[in-house]
C-alpha cells in the first residue's frame, strides 16, 4: 500500500488526516476535504437481565447503498458475547458443568452477524443471565452500523418494554434521570470492549449539588466484560432525581442506566447528547398521561432555560412552565404533566446568547394505576445526514421528526425484513417548530423485524425518536429510542502532493 492511501485509510477510521511533502517542516495546504466512508465501527449491548420470563432480541443492522471504506472487501458486523467479569460458581442443575466455563466458550462466537446491507439480523434470547454483547462492523457493512436490543418482560418488579440502542463506546456520559430514591432500582451498566482493563468514575449530583459517595471512584471493568452497579449503593443520601456522571480514567466503555420503578414498569435510561445550550428531546407520545423534565448544569454558572413545546401546528410555551432555573451542579426538575393534551410533541430547550452549556431526559409516563408503564427520552443531536433505528414490527413502530428551526424534507426507508418482505421509501416535509408523527409504511411482504432510515434532503435540521409499543396484559408496554447521526462517513483532507512515488 502507498502511503498516499494508507493515510486516507487511516483517516478514514480516524477522522483526521495531515499530509507531509518530503522537506517541509509541516504540513502541506490541504485541498478541499472530502467524505469518506468510516472502515471500522463498534458497538456495545448492555446485559438484560432481568426475570426468568422475559424474552430479548438483538436486531442488527447496516442501510443498504453504503461502500465502506475497503473498497470492495464485504466486511462483517457481528456482536459476541462478553466474558464473565468474575468466576461464576454455579453448576448447571441439567448437566452438571460449571456456568462460567460455558460463559467463556460462548464469548468467542458471534451471537447476531448481518450478512448482507439493507437486510436486519435478528437474535432472541430468554436467558436471564445473558451476557452484554460487544460488536464489531468492518469494510461495506460498517458505515451506518446500528443494533437494537429490545426486551420484553410480562410480569414481575421489572415488567415492561425495555429498549436501548447498542452505543459506541466512549470515556464521558451523562444520565440526568437516574435515582436513588426507595422504590427505584437503577442499574448502570458499564461494558469494556478493549482487551485490557478500563478504570472507571461514577457521580452523582442530586437536587443539592454532589451526592458524597466512598464506592463511586476507580471502579474496574476487567477486559471485554461488563459490570451492574446499583446506583443507590453509591451513596447514602436519597433523591428522587438524580443525574449520573460516568467518566473514564483509563479505557473507554459502553454505558446505559437501566430503570426498574415499583408499579410503574422498567425501561433503559440512554446517556444525554453532550452538554449544549440547545437541547431537543423528541417523540413525546400524544397520549403521555405525565411528562417530567431532568436538566443538569456541569459547568460553574447556573441556567436558565426557555421551555417550549413544538407540537402538530406550531411552537407554544407549556402552561405555568415557560422556563426552568438549573443551579450550577444541582439537578433541576419540573412535572410537565400531560403536556402534549392528546397531540404528539416534541420539548425544546433554549437560551439565550452567552448560556451554559447543559444537559436533559425526559421520565414519560402513559397510562394510569396499574396499567403505568415508563420510558424514556434523553436529549439528542439531529439526524444528520441519515440515522438508523433497527427493530421495528409490523404495526407496532410510530415515527417522529421534529425540525426546530427552519422546515426540512426527510426521506424514511423501511427496509426488508429479517425474514422477508421489500424495502419502502417515503418522503415527508416537516414544518419548522413542529413535530410531524409519522406511522411508516411497512415493507411490501414483511416477515420478521425492519430498520427504518431517516436521512435529510433538504432545509433544517431533523430531530427524530421511535416509539415501540407492545400491548402485554392489557398494558401498553413501549419505549422510546432517539436517531443521533450515525456518523457513517468522515470528513478527511484531500493530499496535495502525490506520495506514490514513495511505494516498496
Amino acid at each position: 500500500m502507498s502511503l498516499a492511501a494508507g493515510a486516507v485509510a487511516l483517516a478514514a477510521v480516524t477522522g483526521f488526516a495531515a499530509f507531509n511533502a518530503p522537506g517541509d517542516d509541516g504540513p502541506a495546504e490541504a485541498k478541499a476535504a472530502v467524505r469518506l466512508p468510516v472502515e471500522r465501527s463498534s458497538l456495545l449491548c448492555p446485559s438484560p437481565g432481568g426475570s426468568d420470563l422475559a424474552e430479548t432480541a438483538y436486531v442488527s443492522f447496516t442501510p443498504a447503498g453504503g461502500t465502506g471504506g475497503a473498497g470492495d472487501e464485504p466486511g462483517a458486523a457481528e456482536l459476541v458475547p462478553s466474558v464473565p467479569a468474575a468466576a461464576d460458581e454455579e453448576t448447571d442443575e441439567k448437566d452438571g458443568k460449571k456456568k462460567d466455563a460455558k460463559k467463556k466458550e460462548a464469548a468467542g462466537k458471534p451471537a447476531v452477524a448481518v450478512e448482507e446491507a439493507g437486510k436486519p439480523a435478528v437474535a432472541e434470547t430468554s436467558d436471564s443471565d445473558a451476557p452484554a454483547l460487544i460488536g464489531t462492523a468492518t469494510g461495506r457493512l460498517a458505515p451506518g452500523w446500528t443494533a437494537q436490543q429490545t426486551t420484553v418482560s410480562a410480569a414481575g418488579g421489572a415488567r415492561g418494554l425495555l429498549g436501548v440502542g447498542c452505543t459506541a463506546p466512549d470515556t464521558d456520559f451523562w444520565f440526568p434521570g437516574a435515582s436513588t430514591a426507595e422504590g427505584r432500582q437503577d442499574y448502570v451498566h458499564l461494558t469494556n470492549p478493549d482487551d485490557e482493563a478500563a478504570v472507571a468514575d461514577i457521580e452523582l449530583y442530586g437536587p443539592e449539588g454532589a451526592l458524597a459517595s466512598d464506592v463511586g471512584d476507580g471502579i474496574t471493568v476487567p477486559a471485554r466484560s461488563s459490570v451492574p452497579v446499583l446506583v443507590s449503593t453509591l451513596t447514602a443520601e436519597v433523591a428522587d432525581d438524580v443525574t449520573l456522571h460516568v467518566t473514564t480514567r483509563s479505557g473507554r466503555v459502553g454505558a446505559a442506566v437501566k430503570v426498574a420503578e415499583e408499579r410503574a414498569g422498567s425501561d433503559w435510561l440512554a446517556a444525554s447528547t453532550e452538554p449544549a445550550r440547545s437541547l431537543v428531546l423528541p417523540g413525546i407520545p400524544a397520549d403521555a398521561t405525565s411528562v417530567r423534565l431532568v436538566a443538569f448544569a456541569p459547568g460553574e454558572d447556573d441556567a436558565d432555560v426557555d421551555v417550549r413545546l413544538m407540537g402538530k401546528n406550531t411552537t407554544f410555551t407549556p402552561a405555568g412552565h415557560d422556563s426552568l432555573h438549573i443551579k450550577s451542579q444541582m439537578t433541576a426538575s419540573v412535572d410537565l404533566k400531560d403536556v402534549t393534551r392528546g397531540e404528539p410533541g416534541s420539548l425544546l430547550l433554549t437560551q439565550p446568547k452567552g448560556g451554559t452549556p447543559v444537559v436533559a431526559a425526559l421520565r414519560v409516563v402513559r397510562g394510569t394505576g396499574d396499567k403505568q408503564e415508563i420510558a424514556y427520552i434523553p436529549a439528542t443531536e439531529p439526524v444528520g445526514a441519515r440515522a438508523s433505528v433497527a427493530d421495528n414490527r409490523a404495526k407496532s413502530s410510530v415515527l417522529s421528526l421534529t425540525a426546530p428551526g427552519a422546515s426540512a424534507k426527510v426521506k424514511v426507508t423501511a427496509s426488508a425484513g429479517s425474514k422477508g418482505g421489500e424495502q419502502t421509501v417515503k418522503t415527508y416535509t416537516v414544518k419548522g417548530g413542529t413535530t410531524l408523527e409519522v406511522v411508516p409504511e411497512a415493507p411490501a411482504g414483511l416477515k420478521g423485524a425492519y430498520a427504518l432510515t431517516v436521512e435529510t434532503e433538504s432545509g433544517g435540521p431533523v430531530h427524530a425518536a421511535r416509539t415501540l409499543t407492545v400491548t402485554e396484559g392489557g398494558i401498553k408496554m413501549f419505549t422510546v429510542q432517539t436517531l443521533p447521526d450515525d456518523r457513517g462517513t468522515v470528513e478527511v483532507p484531500t493530499a496535495v502532493q502525490d506520495l506514490s512515488v514513495l511505494d516498496d
